[in-house]
């Protein structure tokens, strides 16, 4: 095993680890990320194999990363101070194991009938979750416009859950591109529109979600199949004007989910 303890911050290794904890491009570039859990690196290790590094604090970790961690003494390890380590996570509690990986690609489908397509997503959480939604719903391809965060920031993967490791991503998609080849059809969620209940899912089916405060841009909208509301309770909706990005992409995925298994 190769094993450093690294303490300072000009360390050339702990450089790259910080800036591809913080930079999209570096990401992109290095065609790495870091993992953050346990969880997260066993469901990669489970696809596709051993992470490149692991990185551990100074101190005790849980009982479940101490296993990790062994099983692992093979594989090149860091240990850093912990507020060193702390730079990197992505929670204000850290898990005690990161891991730097190799940024998978996965196949995409030929023809895809379940897909979603997201516009101009800023926050990574939010991100994460909506491609964990993805995932368990039984989308077979999510697409990212070129305003959305980064699909693999450590955030959005903590958010993902593993959902990454399983859901062909395209990121910085042109979504009208995307929708005029969709062989099928395509809903894009709006606060006007016919109601998501009164539509045919079975068929191919493409979701189109907008950006948390400013929604969907005009023109998407006007590509897609129909333009698709979700109702709300009449004695709140006064109060409360739409459903957040996240909870609109549950709701739908999964009326086609339910569709299809009826």
């Amino acid at each position: 095993m190769s094993f450093k303890h690294i303490v300072s911050r000009d360390n050339p290794v702990f450089k790259h680890l910080k800036k591809l904890a913080d930079n999209a491009r570096e990401r992109r570039s290095e065609g790495q990320t870091l993992l953050d859990g346990v969880h997260l690196i066993e469901a990669y290790m489970a696809a596709f194999g051993e992470p490149t590094m692991i990185i551990i604090p100074e101190g005790q970790s849980s009982v479940e990363a101490t296993g990790l961690i062994q099983s692992l003494e093979h594989i090149s390890t860091m240990m850093l101070p912990t507020l060193m380590f702390a730079e990197l996570t992505p929670v204000s509690k850290a898990t005690g194991v990161l891991a730097l990986v190799t940024i998978p690609q996965i196949a995409l489908p030929e023809q895809p009938k379940f897909a979603l397509m997201l516009e101009d997503i800023q926050d990574p959480g939010n991100l994460g979750s909506m491609l964990r939604t993805a995932a368990a719903s039984g989308a077979e391809v999510v697409y990212l416009s070129t305003g959305c965060t980064d699909a693999w920031s450590p955030k959005a993967l903590r958010g993902g859950q593993g959902a990454q490791f399983v859901l062909p991503i395209i990121e910085r998609a042109d979504l009208v591109a995307a929708l005029e080849s969709f062989d099928g059809n395509s809903y894009a969620t709006t606060m006007q529109g016919e109601s998501l209940y009164a539509q045919d899912l079975t068929q191919p089916t493409a979701f189109v979600i907008g950006n948390e405060g400013a929604g969907l841009r005009k023109h998407t909208v006007a590509v897609a199949t129909k333009s698709i509301t979700i109702p709300m309770m009449e004695i709140h909706r006064g109060s409360v004007e739409s459903l957040n990005a996240g909870a609109a992409t549950a709701v739908c995925m999964f009326e086609r989910m339910r569709q299809v298994l009826i």
